[in-house]
């Protein structure tokens, strides 16, 4: 009796999630791992992988219809496992509830013996492009998936990058070289066969073309490249090849210090300057226990909606241009280089100002910082107002937009949409409303939403965006609050200046940090934000030293980008380009 009393207690302390899934399947099928972001964390074995994540999807009430991300880590440098089932690498899912507004993740341990897991693509369609990804990167076989191959790397590329053993840097390795023999080896593995894309023909009598899309080209946005089956100028299937923008942003993540990675995530979305560097320090700070002063979350605040501004602006005027219009680009970019103005005499740089910091920002507001903003926002709705005008209400725009490359949100959930492309659909969901963060809750401001969830309203949904962010830049001006730019913390990189000139120990404490990064506490920790192009998450995993053990970066466009066949499927070639000028992404954002 005492011993059920006990495990009774121990039960009611768990997530409500955990309690479910521990009465559907019982309780020695689960172990709960504390983690210092909160979300309810389970390692499961193997075996039970596909039920609970079926479960999870269509059975729980409410259930958890959003893949969020999925990725895997190797685990066999880490040293603070305690508690933790042996893994020699680790698939983690990480699932999104709506109904409940809170995620779940779960975990399955494989050893070096046993390297595959059943595939989740029957479950959840976006999983094929994140299971590819885990393959291409650790090694990771999913059994049943439909198209096993290589997305981020060159299909010739030996080894998998994210392995602990795999080099980091270019002086790691040999020189590189390239022979005549091995260029038409190269050459040859980029021949276009179109069973290996999983295309085939519909019937023994059809006769299609297969069109290459990119990888240059000015419509694609990027390095990126559609295989196109065409029937006629009919788009018979349209198979995206990603990649050619893989630069190793994770794998970097994992060898430099945890001060130092800062700029580079101002270049996984580059339009969207520090709004990126956001949920990073977010997440450094949950794992070391740091507070952020009130007056340095208004500021990031204030920056990350003019970082919003300054990329809804670009993609405003790059779809006017795909679909036909020529002139709005160079009126819009006339704005965008007046917030960059702004940006510059705050921070010192305009598109990648790196300008936040691990608890705070870089630097205070400079004085008169409140005359250019103000008159920026008296500045910009008029000429929003003229854009309605010029492009919303303009015929052209509609015929070639409005009712095309829609889809439902169910459809938009199950493939991992999020931002102004579910909100497109009618669903009024925005993660500064449900789970505001850096004081989110404290400004009024609406949520745009569309109700086709066709290319006309993704874009309409960002254009009242921008007027909400106006609202939310404004109330900052009106509520900054006095006091410190940064955390009173002894892991905050670097400490305030005049701090350093004042004792010895302080001095220490900056070149220590600064050279060598702050020692942040072993532990793992997930935070998203609502960037410019969707949801926007880093999960870290500290070992207890000066540099990320594991950094995993989940953007929104990598799953984007996975829908267009089933946007374009019917549709013509002109469509498939408003199609791709909707989705507002770049490619760094997908490939990382």
């Amino acid at each position: 009796m005492d011993s059920n009393r006990a495990m009774a207690k121990i039960e009611s302390g768990l997530p409500q999630i955990v309690r479910e899934l521990s009465k559907r399947f019982g309780n020695n099928h689960f172990t709960f791992q504390q983690t210092a972001d909160g979300i309810p964390t389970l390692w499961i074995p193997r075996e039970n992988l596909r039920s609970v994540l079926g479960f999870l999807k269509n059975e729980a009430k409410p259930a958890y219809p959003l893949l969020f991300d999925l990725t895997a880590m190797d685990e066999r440098l880490r040293t603070h496992r305690q508690g933790l089932p042996e893994s020699a690498f680790t698939v983690i899912y990480h699932l999104l509830s709506f109904g409940r507004n809170e995620d779940i993740r779960l975990k399955v341990a494989l050893s070096e013996d046993t390297f595959s897991l059943p595939s989740a693509s029957a479950i959840w369609p976006s999983a094929n492009w994140y299971e590819r990804e885990v393959w291409d990167m650790f090694g990771i076989v999913f059994e049943g998936h439909p198209n096993l191959r290589r997305i981020i790397m060159p299909p010739t590329w030996v080894g998998h990058p994210l392995r602990k053993e795999h080099p980091a840097r270019a002086t790691e390795m040999e020189p590189f070289s390239l022979s005549d023999e091995r260029q038409e080896i190269e050459q040859e593995a980029l021949r276009f066969v179109p069973e290996e894309w999983g295309m085939r023909r519909q019937s023994e009598d059809s006769d299609f073309l297969f069109l290459n899309m990119g990888p240059n080209h000015p419509s694609v946005h990027g390095a990126f490249r559609i295989a196109l089956q065409l029937d006629g100028e009919e788009i018979i299937d349209a198979v995206p090849d990603i990649g050619y923008h893989h630069r190793g942003a994770e794998k970097m993540g994992e060898r430099q210090s945890w001060h130092t990675f800062i700029p580079y995530t101002d270049r996984v979305d580059y339009l969207g300057g520090s709004m990126n560097n956001l949920p990073y320090v977010l997440a450094v700070e949950r794992l070391a226990g740091i507070k952020v002063p009130e007056r340095a979350q208004v500021i990031r605040v204030m920056i990350a909606e003019f970082y919003r501004l300054a990329s809804h602006l670009l993609f405003y005027g790059t779809y006017a241009q795909d679909v036909g219009q020529m002139s709005p680009i160079f009126y819009m970019f006339i704005d965008r280089e007046k917030v960059f103005d702004i940006m510059e005499s705050i921070t010192g740089a305009r598109m990648h100002s790196s300008y936040f910091r691990i608890g705070g920002v870089a630097l205070d507001l400079p004085q008169g910082w409140d005359k250019r903003v103000r008159e920026f926002i008296g500045y910009l709705p008029s000429r929003l107002d003229q854009y309605d005008k010029l492009v919303m209400k303009n015929s052209l725009i509609k015929r070639r937009t409005q009712g095309i490359g829609s889809y439902t949100s169910a459809e938009a959930i199950d493939w991992s949409v999020t931002g102004a492309g579910l909100r497109a659909t009618g669903f009024e969901w925005d993660y500064r409303k449900a789970r505001p963060y850096s004081g989110y809750e404290n400004y009024e401001f609406e949520i745009p939403i569309g109700n086709r969830g066709d290319c006309y309203d993704r874009c309409a949904v960002r254009v009242e965006e921008m007027r909400q962010s106006l609202r939310i830049i404004e109330q900052c001006l009106e509520q900054m609050p006095e006091g410190p730019y940064k955390a009173d913390h002894p892991l905050t990189t670097p400490p305030p200046k005049a701090r350093t000139l004042h004792d010895i120990e302080t001095l220490i404490q900056h070149f220590l940090n600064v050279s060598w990064g702050p020692v942040v506490p072993a532990g793992e920790a997930s935070v998203t934000i609502e960037a410019t192009k969707g949801l926007n998450g880093y999960y870290l995993t500290s070992d207890g030293g000066t540099m990320s053990y594991r950094t995993r970066i989940r953007t929104p466009s990598f799953a984007h980008l996975q829908m267009i066949p089933l946007m374009s499927r019917g549709m013509m070639i002109a469509d498939l380009i408003a199609i791709l000028a909707s989705i507002d992404f770049v490619m760094a954002d997908v490939d990382r």
